[in-house]
């Protein structure tokens, strides 16, 4: 790690008193959960249609099977990078955490103002009536109902209307965060941070890749990936392509 990298960001991170995150898979890797798209990641196992609408609707039981062994992690634990952002939000550092990831870490290490934007891998809803499940509940479900992904607190003609959809944006999916209310919100947020610091995302996925893109002029941004971004050589942007857990423990105020 370049030493004067890192001093710069240490006193950029110091100085800044509304610090909005951008995070990604490469946060929560480091508590175990595998991401998709690297040389380990799930995508290399079982195609991206497998997290698409369309795959849930035709065929909801092997969704349900291979979201349950891949994406449910309740005994995943926060790490140092999630522990830090939360102590930052706790001393008035850190506004928003804006988060891809749908396991909650973030949640589990005390911070409060965190968007799922991607949502969340612990609840599902009814697409008819809006009745909220536990994935916990789902689990018990698929062990002792043979159409345990149909509501059974509502009845429509079609029984498709009434799937019980896990609360997790999928690919032909539209989540809570992506309305025009929804990404306005997300954007005066990034308006007004006075630094950016965004976290184990490659940056490549839309339209969460275009949020750097509305920072005011002149606001730093902090990129800390092990891999390339779109970003990396953007003015007064600083990048540290090592573990975001032991680059964050570096940097004390």
């Amino acid at each position: 790690m370049d030493n004067n990298t890192l001093e710069t960001c240490t006193k950029i991170l110091k100085d800044s008193k509304n610090i909005v995150v951008l995070t990604g898979a490469g946060i929560s890797t480091e508590s175990g959960i595998k991401d998709f798209r690297s040389r380990t990641g799930i995508y290399k196992h079982a195609p991206e249609y497998i997290l698409s609408l369309d795959y849930f609707y035709k065929h909801p039981k092997e969704f349900y099977q291979f979201a349950i062994e891949n994406l449910y992690h309740p005994d995943a634990v926060p790490n140092k990078g999630h522990q830090i952002l939360a102590k930052w939000e706790g001393e008035g550092r850190v506004g928003s955490i804006i988060t891809q990831n749908i396991d909650g870490l973030h949640q589990k290490a005390g911070s409060k103002n965190v968007i799922e934007f991607h949502g969340t891998i612990k609840t599902a809803t009814c697409q008819n009536c809006g009745k909220k499940y536990s994935t916990s509940e789902m689990i018990n479900r698929i062990e002792t109902l043979k159409d345990f992904y149909l509501c059974n607190h509502c009845e429509t003609k079609r029984k498709e209307d009434r799937f019980i959809k896990p609360d997790v944006v999928l690919f032909g999916d539209t989540g809570e965060w992506f309305s025009m209310e929804g990404f306005n919100h997300i954007l005066n947020l990034i308006r007004g941070a006075d630094c950016l610091l965004v976290l184990g995302t490659s940056l490549k996925v839309t339209p969460f890749s275009t949020f750097p893109q509305y920072k005011s002029v002149g606001v730093p941004i902090i990129i800390i990936n092990k891999g390339d971004t779109p970003y990396d050589f953007a003015p007064n942007t600083f990048v540290i392509q090592e573990s975001i857990g032991s680059t964050l423990t570096r940097i004390v105020f």
